[in-house]
């Protein structure tokens, strides 16, 4: 029998996170000048981040490699929390998107962690 690996789009939280970013940069790349070149490039760069972290980890061979990497996009998800925050704040975004922003985020921190678990308890190197 064929062993199947596992494929970068079958992981829940890059499919997620990568659906996310297009999100938050169809929003942006609506936004005036001020906005788009003071939040706007940092809440894309934070939300593109996360699935580019995955992504990367996952390419990754060693363990250490992948977790690394899974980690850092950990922090770029709890850095988009902030982002989405103030965009609300300062009206860029109505409440319905920042909802919708806020519970896709609020997914990814877990999923990251099984993600890690899965590679920790899985990989020999």
């Amino acid at each position: 029998m064929e062993q199947k690996y596992l494929q970068l789009n079958q992981i829940v939280a890059y499919k997620k996170s990568f659906h996310l970013s297009n999100l938050v940069w169809e929003l942006t790349s609506n936004w005036d000048s001020f906005a788009k070149y003071t939040i706007g490039q940092q809440f894309v760069n934070a939300v593109d981040s996360i699935s580019a972290n995955i992504a990367e980890g996952f390419g990754r061979y060693h363990k250490k490699d992948k977790v690394k990497f899974y980690y850092y996009s950990f922090g770029s998800v709890k850095e988009c929390f902030d982002w989405n925050e103030k965009a609300k704040v300062r009206k860029l975004i109505n409440e319905e998107t920042y909802v919708k922003i806020f519970a896709t985020l609020e997914t990814l921190p877990k999923e990251i962690h099984q993600l890690i678990k899965f590679t920790n308890e899985r990989l020999k190197i």
